[in-house]
C-alpha cells in the first residue's frame, strides 16, 4: 500500500533499478506517516562510509504528538538493507556516476518501507521529450474518451 510518491525522480532520472529499504523512525514519524503528513519530493539519498542515509524527507509532527519527544521534520533518517545490496548500490554511486533517489514510501507487513532507485541523470532534451509524450498520451486518451460517446 502506497503512502506517497516521488513523481518528480521519473521526471528527472532513468531509472535503472529498484531496491526496498527500511527506514529508522521514531514512534511519531510512523504514525504522522499513517496520517499521510509525509513528503519526499526533494528527498535524496546519500552515501555515508558504509551506510545510506534520507536526507529532505519532511514528516511533519502531528498536533497530538508526545509531550516528552521534540519533532524534527527534517531529520536525516539511516536507511537498512542488505549488505551485498549496499555494497553494490555504494559501488555503482562511487565508479559508475549513479545517484540515488527515493521513489516511495509504502506500507510492507505494518512496516514503512523506501523504495530507493538506481538512477541516472537526464539532460533537459530528455525531459523535453518525456514531457511531449505524456502530453501525447494525454490527447489519445482523451480522443478514445470523447469516441466512446
Amino acid at each position: 500500500m502506497s503512502i506517497v510518491d516521488n513523481k518528480k525522480a521519473f521526471f528527472d532520472y532513468f531509472i535503472e533499478d529498484r531496491y526496498e529499504a527500511g527506514i529508522v523512525l521514531e514512534g511519531w514519524e510512523v504514525k504522522a506517516i499513517r496520517d499521510g503528513k509525509v513528503q519526499i519530493k526533494e528527498a535524496y539519498v546519500v552515501v555515508r562510509g558504509d551506510e545510506l542515509f534520507l536526507f529532505g524527507a519532511h514528516i511533519s509532527a502531528l498536533s497530538t504528538a508526545s509531550a516528552f519527544s521534540h519533532p524534527e521534520a527534517l531529520r536525516t533518517r539511516k536507511l537498512l538493507l542488505h549488505r551485498t545490496e549496499l555494497d553494490k548500490l555504494v559501488g555503482k554511486v562511487e565508479r559508475s556516476g549513479y545517484t540515488l533517489v527515493p521513489l516511495n514510501l509504502h506500507f510492507k507487513g505494518g512496516r514503512v518501507k523506501c523504495e530507493i532507485g538506481l538512477a541516472k541523470g537526464k539532460k533537459q532534451h530528455d525531459k523535453r521529450s518525456t514531457e511531449k509524450d505524456r502530453d501525447a498520451k494525454r490527447e489519445v486518451a482523451s480522443a478514445m474518451k470523447q469516441n466512446k460517446r
